[in-house]
């Protein structure tokens, strides 16, 4: 019984048991029934025709005294064993040890005594006797078919007896199959259909992310036991569909900052790769604006020295006093207090190490293997990994930034001190040769005024005097102007167009220009060099060539530089600098420090043409990979 209650299952199995068990017993019954009813009409015609026989019986014995007594006697004879006969008739026997009660078998019994006993003397004497044995005959026949009335009705009345009871027995299990179809149809439907409905409206409602409807089952059914699942897996969604959302809102609000921080480091990128070599006050405001929105700080860069790995600390936020290493005393990015600053003691990484203090994250700054320095950076509460990955995001902008800044202030330097050779060489080359020159013609003056020679002799030298003052003032002039030309303007190609209007009046006629090359691909080096050569080569067509046309070329294809000068003046005779004439000598140091390829020619059409061929530097780093 225990498990009926606690199984839905198993009640409905019990109840299509039961059903079918009382439709299989109704089949029996009523089978048994109809077999044992089988011989009652046979019976019951077979009696009827006793009582036939022995009505046949009496009209023969009342037939007329005229008639043959023979004849009669055994008319009578025939028909009193027929009589015999059919009591004697199984008919009246079928069915009778499991069927027929006890009355039947007594009033059977009684007629075949009666018939054996009194009738059969009777008939004898009334066919041998006189009127009086044939009345006496009659009497008994009657009574006899009385009693055989009797008989018959007590076999109808047992054969309707047993239709009666099939009816009971139909009408009783139609009535106890009808009580537990509805005994069935209602626990189905309190147990299941109304349970499944709940589940359906409950599925339903999770569908629609309403985890709070509950299906509140008692049972301890399947249905039961599924409701209180399906109540606690609704409450389980509605509580992993809230830490979801609050997730994703974290999440969201995670990206928005995240957003925002890399648009403050790309907006802070071109301050930091433009502001010159003024790292603090172009990236102080990047990271105070980074602190507030990631809520941390302070933040400490500290340069790498490479020659005794020492840290440098140049930029600290939220600091009371000025860096050690301050090279601006008129700017104030690092002393700007934030609001509610973390706890921070001194500007040398004297952070607090108690559990309530703020703790640290060192980032290297580094491009490729070289360690530029490191980012220190104070936090309270933990770094997601995106905000650690945007903190790293940082590292590399300000590793970048320190990196060009040292690499232009290195190249700077190094331009610096190249142009300045190059003057020196210059001024050793021409003037200070010239002023040699003159010095020598004056030594010798001098000892031709001590020996006292003639004024004609003297004369010839105080001309070559002259001559040299002269050279060698034109070559200062040359020198200075070359020495005052800047790249006052963005680009090689204002330069350019400057030398060739300069020269272009110098030279009387317009110098054709050319110019062909992307912007910014030059390093300020390179475009130095490259002026110089083009106003060396100008000056060398102004001085020698005596030339009526020129024209400067400045190309670029396939990753290459091509520069070209040409003239139609009177041309060279080989590409070698003529004596006391050190233009093509300065031109080639000068391809040299660019490494490039200079070539002098002759034209075809006449004159000369000066040819220089280059990669880029930029173009180089690229493809070197060294950047």
């Amino acid at each position: 019984m225990k498990i009926l209650r606690h199984s839905l299952v198993a009640r409905i199995v019990a109840f299509l048991l039961v059903i079918s068990g009382m439709a299989i017993a109704s089949i029996g019954l009523t089978m048994l029934i109809a077999q044992s009813s089988q011989g009652d009409a046979a019976a019951i015609n077979v009696a009827g025709s006793l009582r036939l026989n022995s009505a046949q019986i009496a009209e023969a014995l009342q037939r007329p005294s005229h008639y043959d007594p023979d004849k009669t006697a055994r008319e009578v004879n025939r028909l009193a064993e027929r009589l015999s006969t059919r009591l004697e008739s199984p008919a009246l026997e079928k069915g009778h040890p499991y069927t027929r009660n006890s009355k039947i078998l007594e009033q059977r019994n009684a007629l075949k005594s009666q018939w054996q006993q009194t009738l059969t003397p009777v008939l004898d004497n009334a066919l041998n006797g006189d009127e009086s044995d044939v009345a006496r005959a009659k009497a008994a026949l009657d009574s006899f078919i009385h009693d055989i009335d009797r008989f018959v009705s007590t076999l109808e009345n047992s054969t309707e007896a047993k239709i009666r009871l099939l009816s009971a027995v139909q009408v009783l299990f139609l009535v106890l199959i009808a009580l537990l179809l509805l005994i069935a149809l209602y626990d189905v439907r309190h147990n299941l259909v109304t349970p499944l409905r709940q589940l359906m409206v409950l599925s339903r409602e999770a569908g629609r992310r309403n985890f709070h409807y509950r299906s509140n089952f008692k049972s301890r059914d399947e249905l039961g036991q599924l409701g209180r699942t399906f109540d606690q897996m609704a409450s389980e969604l509605n509580t992993s569909y809230r830490e979801l959302e609050a997730r994703v809102s974290l999440k969201q609000e995670e990206l928005r900052r995240n957003n925002q921080a890399l648009h403050i480091i790309h907006n802070g990128s071109r301050t930091l790769y433009g502001g010159g070599n003024d790292l603090c006050a172009s990236a102080a405001p990047m990271l105070r604006e980074l602190e507030e929105l990631l809520d941390i700080g302070p933040i400490v860069l500290s340069l790498h020295n490479e020659h005794d790995d020492s840290e440098m600390e140049i930029l600290a936020t939220r600091s009371p006093e000025r860096p050690r290493y301050c090279r601006d005393l008129d700017c104030f990015a690092c002393l700007e207090e934030a609001q509610n600053p973390l706890p921070f003691y001194g500007f040398n990484k004297n952070w607090a190490h108690e559990e309530t203090q703020a703790q640290t994250l060192v980032l290297p700054v580094t491009v490729g293997h070289l360690l530029l320095g490191h980012l220190t950076i104070g936090y309270a509460t933990p770094l997601s990994p995106s905000t650690r990955q945007m903190l790293n995001t940082l590292a590399d902008h300000l590793a970048t930034a320190i990196y060009l800044q040292q690499r232009i202030e290195e190249q700077q330097q190094l331009s610096l001190i190249k142009e300045r050779t190059i003057i020196a060489r210059e001024l050793h080359d021409s003037l200070a040769q010239s002023l040699s020159y003159l010095k020598m013609q004056v030594a010798r003056l001098e000892r031709m005024q001590i020996k006292q020679l003639p004024m004609e002799q003297q004369q010839s030298v105080m001309h070559d005097l002259r001559e040299g003052l002269n050279s060698a003032y034109r070559q200062l002039r040359e020198l200075l102007s070359t020495f005052r030309l800047s790249l006052d303007k963005p680009g090689l190609q204002p330069a350019l167009q400057q030398t060739v209007d300069e020269f272009s009046a110098r030279l009387g006629f317009p110098v054709e220009f050319t110019y062909q090359v992307p912007p910014h691909l030059l390093s300020a080096n390179e475009e130095v060099h490259l002026l110089q050569i083009v106003r060396e080569a100008l000056a060398n067509t102004l001085k020698h060539a005596r030339a009526h046309w020129a024209h400067v070329s400045l190309t670029f294809e396939h990753a290459e530089l091509h520069l070209a000068i040409e003239d139609d003046g009177i041309g060279l005779s080989d590409d070698q600098s003529p004596p006391m004439h050190y233009g093509l000598i300065i031109m080639r140091d000068r391809a040299r420090n660019i490494e490039a390829t200079l070539n002098f020619k002759n034209r075809s059409e006449g004159g000369t043409g000066v040819y220089l061929c280059f990669t880029p530097q930029t173009d180089r780093l690229i493809e070197e990979g060294s950047f």
